[in-house]
């Protein structure tokens, strides 16, 4: 997969130990709008997530994108975008350097909806599915980059990538 962006902070030194994950994320366009994830406090966060051991990327992405939108991804309309690379300082374990690759993909959803099943996490931070366009995308979460390196990712792949692939895919489905 094509890298799209490095995202590194260069807060870590080489010889700290790596925390290495892989996830995904997609992009799902309707008139124009991308299936996003709100919070309560008004970020957005694209669809997907951490992808399990032992997981194909495909089926990671079909059953993230259920559990946190309830939308059902038709498998044979995924398409590869690309991978954004993330270097920085773990969060939750400051001695350890994490990596993050994030690839994205562009997929179909169908009409049909099951009901989501979030994380405890997501339900307490007031996540759920909106449609949005890049514009309310990047002005809802201009607030969050700087504390939230997730939003942060997410904010530069709408801001380089989604304006024009949602143009081009402006679909009804």
């Amino acid at each position: 997969m094509r890298t799209l962006l490095i995202l590194d902070r260069n807060d870590y030194s080489e010889d700290m130990p790596i925390l290495e994950k892989y996830a995904t994320r997609a992009m799902i366009v309707r008139d124009g709008r991308v299936a996003t994830q709100q919070g309560a406090a008004g970020d957005y966060k694209l669809l997907g997530g951490g992808v399990e051991q032992g997981e194909d990327y495909r089926h990671s992405l079909c059953r993230e994108v259920l559990e946190e939108s309830g939308l059902i991804v038709i498998p044979d309309s995924i398409q590869e975008i690309g991978e954004i690379l993330e270097r920085r300082r773990d969060i939750f374990e400051p001695q350890k350097v994490f990596v993050c690759h994030t690839l994205f993909y562009v997929c179909d959803a169908k009409a049909q909806m099951e009901a989501p099943c979030m994380t405890q996490s997501e339900i307490t931070k007031g996540y759920h599915l909106v449609w949005a366009t890049p514009e309310e995308i990047m002005a809802g979460n201009a607030a969050f980059c700087d504390s939230q390196p997730w939003i942060y990712r997410d904010t530069e792949f709408v801001r380089r990538y989604c304006t024009k692939a949602c143009e081009a895919l402006h679909t009804d489905i």
